[in-house]
């Protein structure tokens, strides 16, 4: 039997990488996965209003995509090896968090020629500003990590929204980034990783 129940609907989205952590950290869980017209009924049972929702053995609820990232990323020991390492990833989790917000202009505009604007403002200056930073993370690693010598929760967070970016762009914003780069092949060939991406359900986002 399933220890946790994640629910949230079928899409990849914020809660892909909870999936990523629980994969990698060899979890049998439930992942729940309901429908746009399904989520009246369910939204007034939720903690917040919102989705995801990660249920524990005892049957408790935790809400917030990161909040329960960082929950299972403490469990499963994936925050480094010091009090340190843990607010580095924290750093870098929220720093992913305010890449996001200018990523979340272009992803709900409507308007074609302010999408194009936002997404031109993306790729010539937001995620420069970003990527730049995160490579020389790596790059100043001798292990080629974000943080410490072993693959944390914070590697996991920004190499599965990394891969969101460059869906939703149609571009491979890596590719100026070797260090990056590298850093995403390697997580995603991570044994557990990628047989979840091979069986994941096919979603557009």
């Amino acid at each position: 039997m399933a220890e946790y129940k994640l629910t949230y609907f079928n899409a990849r989205g914020v809660v892909e990488p909870i999936r990523w952590i629980l994969a990698y950290s060899g979890q049998n869980y439930e992942d729940i996965r309901i429908e746009r017209e399904q989520w009246p009924e369910l939204k007034p049972k939720t903690p917040w209003g919102q989705l995801p929702v990660l249920t524990l053995p005892d049957g408790s609820q935790l809400a917030q995509s990161v909040t329960i990232a960082r929950y299972l990323a403490r469990k499963f020991n994936l925050t480094g090896a010091t009090d340190l390492d843990a607010a580095r990833c924290d750093e870098l989790v929220d720093a992913l968090g305010d890449l996001k917000n200018e990523w979340k202009k272009f992803f709900l505009e409507q308007d074609a020629t302010k999408k194009e604007e936002a997404k031109k403002n993306l790729l010539e200056t937001v995620v420069p500003k970003y990527l730049s930073k995160l490579d020389q993370r790596i790059e100043n690693n001798p292990k080629k990590r974000l943080v410490g010598d072993d693959f944390t929760w914070a590697d996991l967070m920004i190499v599965t929204s990394l891969s969101s970016l460059e869906t939703s762009l149609e571009t491979e914003v890596t590719l100026a980034y070797p260090n990056l780069k590298g850093l995403k092949e390697e997580v995603e060939n991570i044994p557990a990783i990628k047989t979840w991406i091979e069986k994941r359900p096919v979603t557009q986002n």
